[in-house]
């Protein structure tokens, strides 16, 4: 598994510049005026500082950018100036933190914190952006990221600061290598084996085997499965750092570790990227992860179906009827619509077993919200405006980006059947729309809930805060609405 770069908070002490053999990195405002620390810095470059941040150029340059010096000064490899005011939010400081891993590559990074607001938050940012996956490589991969040291002047103070920042690294990281692994590695046994290993973090894991789930009644989630030789499980994760009694918040994601459509194929072409179609379930393990390392004062359910949707001669066809845990019964339209019947018998068994104060759940789960949102935001449904709006603060302060999208009785024509209660699919207008009209049927009248698309989100480009690939979106966003709602 990946792990995140360490982290050290040192003293401000001047004179420790003098020694550093790795990078320098020093915080500069757009007025150019130079702290303590960046004074003791542009004398080791004979006076290079000052003349990058005098020149007239440089209060134009953007916030988080970084200039590059590229020869010895001192004892060090390079200096690197950041343009990062004082006073810059959580936002910008993290965007500067990943501008400087961009730049410092895998040398050791001394970093001239001790004029920042929020020095914890530029560590954040630059560990999450220095993410590899290179599990699978061979051979020699050069060195790894060395750790960073960052100058503070109460050390002791900036460590607690980013201790809840180091799980959220942990979690985030947990997300993608979980969303970056092949199907034939991660498969349903491996991704529950994974997950059981939380309880060393005091999570209290159950794995619910295919012959429990038949005697629950979890019908849509097994038909999924069955033409798969990977058996389809349910875990559940619970997270009692709260009050007891206390009904807990509850997270269900879903968990196709593989996804071919069935008989209902998908096209050859991107099919190899369907390996990421357990983002949701990925998500959620990184959250519970994230709040048991730093003990949250929650209680916090996280629970994932994990399916793998195989053609072969005993899976599901289009024509099929199945029926779900609740009693429904569903008509498949098309065998790659699967990931609502994974979530329906999951959300049913979530709400039947715990309760819970509120259900969110996370699916890469159409092709239509990329359409309607692209890769910036993840498309957002609720039944309840109170705890949508505290998920969207969440993930505005976290900068997860997140847009509400309705939802309306009218659409129910769109998946309603002939021959059933309803069709998984309800056709290509407002696919994202029909998809959670169907998962609204299985959510208790009394029960917040907040279904989250992420398919344009879970794996992406390059971005601000990590490589191409696995994003470990909604992990931040998760983790602070927890926080910031649920915690005792």
């Amino acid at each position: 598994m990946t792990q995140p770069v360490a982290v050290e908070f040192i003293a401000a002490e001047t004179d420790a510049l003098d020694a550093v053999e790795g990078r320098i990195a020093v915080f500069v405002g757009p007025d150019g005026q130079l702290d303590v620390l960046a004074r003791r810095a542009n004398r080791l470059s004979k006076g290079a500082i000052a003349k990058a941040v005098g020149d007239e150029k440089w209060a134009k340059r953007k916030t988080g950018e970084v200039v590059t010096l590229s020869y010895p000064a001192g004892n060090a490899k390079a200096i690197d100036i950041v343009v990062l005011d004082k006073k810059a939010g959580v936002d910008e400081s993290r965007k500067a933190g990943a501008a400087l891993a961009r730049a410092r590559g895998t040398d050791p990074a001394v970093l001239c914190a001790a004029r920042l607001k929020h020095p914890e938050e530029v560590a954040l940012g630059a560990v999450l952006r220095t993410y590899t996956f290179i599990d699978h490589k061979t051979g020699d991969q050069g060195e790894a990221p060395a750790g960073l040291s960052v100058m503070v002047n109460d050390p002791e103070a900036g460590a607690a600061a980013y201790a809840p920042k180091a799980a959220i690294a942990e979690g985030v990281f947990f997300t993608r290598d979980l969303v970056s692994e092949p199907a034939n590695v991660l498969t349903t046994t491996e991704f529950a084996a994974r997950l059981e290993a939380l309880s060393e973090l005091g999570v209290t894991v159950e794995v619910l085997e295919e012959e429990q789930l038949a005697e629950l009644g979890m019908r849509a989630m097994l038909a999924v499965g069955q033409g798969s030789v990977s058996p389809s499980k349910l875990v559940v994760m619970q997270w009692n750092g709260g009050n007891d009694g206390d009904a807990p918040l509850a997270l269900v994601g879903k968990g196709v570790v593989f996804d071919t459509g069935g008989i209902s194929l998908k096209p050859a072409g991107g099919m190899e990227d369907m390996t990421m179609d357990m983002g949701g379930a990925g998500v959620v393990s990184g959250v519970m992860k994230t709040i048991a390392l730093r003990k949250a004062k929650a209680n916090v359910v996280g629970i994932v179906g994990l399916v793998e949707n195989m053609p072969d001669g005993n899976a599901i066809r289009p024509g099929d009827i199945v029926r779900t845990m609740k009693g429904d019964t569903v008509e498949i339209i098309n065998t790659d619509a699967e990931g609502r019947l994974v979530l329906c018998d999951a959300l049913w068994y979530t709400q039947e077993r715990f309760k819970p104060a509120g259900v969110v759940d996370l699916a890469t789960l159409t092709g239509a919200i990329i359409i309607g949102l692209g890769h910036e935001h993840a498309g957002v449904f609720s039944n309840n405006d109170v705890f949508c709006d505290s998920f969207l603060k969440a993930a505005k302060s976290e900068n997860e980006g997140a847009w509400r999208m309705p939802l309306a009785p009218a659409y129910d024509k769109q998946i309603a059947s002939p021959i059933a209660d309803m069709k998984n699919v309800g056709g290509r207008p407002a696919g994202s729309i029909t998809a959670a009209q169907y998962l609204l049927r299985f959510v208790k009248e009394e029960t917040p809930w907040i279904h989250l698309d992420i398919a344009g989100v879970a794996s992406r480009a390059d971005h601000t805060l990590h490589p191409k690939g696995a994003s470990g979106w909604g992990v931040m966003a998760l983790d602070r609405l927890v926080r910031d709602n649920y915690e005792s």
